[in-house]
């Protein structure tokens, strides 16, 4: 991944994406399509931190403007593969002579991402199982991605945010794409993943081959699925099931383990023949104190209550926000577009009116960014469950999120 023109590009793309948030700053017109296109087609070539970021964003897609959303998102589903020479190039690397361990590779991946991709091979024995390996030279170049991305995120001043909490913000960011280098750590968070939810008969976790993994190769058990964006033309009952053992798992990790699966990538999740939710991806886990989870509870029982001085006293608490003056009505308006979905009985997610009132009140809310600010320490949790809601909505899940709520809400309240 060595490149001397990389910084030139990423510098390039980020003075790009400066200039139409600097327009729109100004009350000038962006051409978000174009400037989607552009951070597409280089981040999808240079992968890495840049393009990870840029994935991040668009699972915010319902903050970001129309345009830029869904080329971003292009991003999750098209990403181009790396060739097969450097691939092999890592497999070497790990191996050495590879055709003692495997008779057969298929060259392309079946899933390709910002920091590696997948793809299934044979051994000798005749197994299929699947390689998780990480793009050449990655490592060697994530701390100088890193300035730029810093670089680029330094752009949320043209929105009042203070330098202060933009450092914070890329800290956490920069610890979690460490982290996702360390494959060993993922092989850990797999066979213990495997041991926690053994007896659910709803979840499927691939199982780890230590023997076959190294620093830059993850092997694991090849689990057959259809992926989670491949299910809209799935039968109902598939769809819901799959949605039901979501919420389930992810609420248990929260209140249960204190954990949280912090990359929603679609691709990270399928169905497989049995209707069971197979897990592929444990690259990015991320423990969440009790004090966080107590916290959110607050501000989300305040907002279902209405109550927009709750509100605010919650975000306060958070660190959410800055300044002087609440932006109360701003808050009443949010209050509204949310409880709903949490009104008694089923509610479908994928109604959009929830989406379209959301995203309506995005001018709003980058209107008030010199008092609402991202708290830093939750940048990742908040992700991960916005980028969760989102795979609810794609499954066109009916769930009653007010009974599901009520026990959680009264969890909070005791602590």
């Amino acid at each position: 991944m060595r490149d001397r023109g990389r910084t030139r590009r990423l510098m390039g793309l980020g003075a790009r994406t400066g200039g139409a948030m600097l327009k729109t700053r100004l009350g000038g017109q962006a051409d978000w399509r174009a400037l989607g296109e552009a951070l597409f087609e280089g981040l999808s070539e240079l992968k890495g931190p840049a393009m990870k970021l840029a994935q991040i964003m668009s699972q915010w897609d319902d903050l970001l403007p129309p345009d830029l959303a869904e080329e971003l998102a292009r991003l999750q589903r098209q990403a181009e593969p790396m060739p097969w020479p450097r691939i092999r190039e890592a497999l070497v690397l790990q191996y050495g002579d590879i055709d003692h361990y495997f008779s057969q590779f298929e060259e392309r991946p079946f899933a390709s991402a910002s920091m590696g991709q997948v793809h299934r091979a044979t051994t000798h024995e005749g197994e299929t199982i699947v390689l998780k390996v990480q793009y050449p030279g990655l490592a060697d170049v994530l701390e100088s991605d890193l300035i730029q991305v810093r670089r680029i995120m330094r752009l949320g001043r043209w929105f009042k945010v203070p330098q202060a909490r933009l450092d914070a913000l890329f800290e956490e960011l920069a610890e979690s794409l460490r982290g996702e280098l360390d494959y060993h750590a993922e092989a850990a968070a797999l066979a213990r993943y495997r041991e926690r939810y053994q007896d659910d008969p709803r979840l499927v976790i691939p199982e780890p081959l230590p023997a076959l993994s190294g620093q830059h190769v993850l092997a694991m058990r090849y689990v057959a699925g259809t992926p989670l964006r491949e299910l809209a033309e799935a039968d109902d009952t598939t769809r819901q099931g799959i949605a039901q053992a979501l919420a389930d798992w992810i609420t248990e990790e929260l209140f249960t383990y204190g954990e949280l699966h912090a990359d929603p990538h679609a691709g990270n999740f399928a169905a497989d023949a049995e209707g069971r939710l197979v897990i592929y991806d444990l690259g990015a886990v991320i423990s969440v104190p009790e004090g966080r989870i107590n916290a959110m509870m607050q501000l989300l029982d305040a907002t279902l209550k209405h109550d927009a001085m709750g509100m605010d006293e919650a975000l306060m608490q958070m660190g959410g926000r800055q300044g002087q003056g609440a932006p109360l009505a701003l808050y009443r308006e949010s209050a509204e577009c949310i409880a709903p979905l949490f009104a008694p009985g089923e509610q479908d997610f994928i109604d959009v009116r929830v989406h379209r009132r959301l995203r309506e009140l995005t001018p709003k809310v980058w209107a008030a960014m010199d008092r609402l600010q991202p708290p830093a320490d939750t940048l990742l949790l908040s992700r991960a469950l916005n980028g969760h809601y989102w795979n609810l909505v794609r499954l066109g899940a009916r769930l009653d999120m007010h009974k599901r709520t009520l026990p959680l809400l009264q969890w909070a309240h005791k602590r």
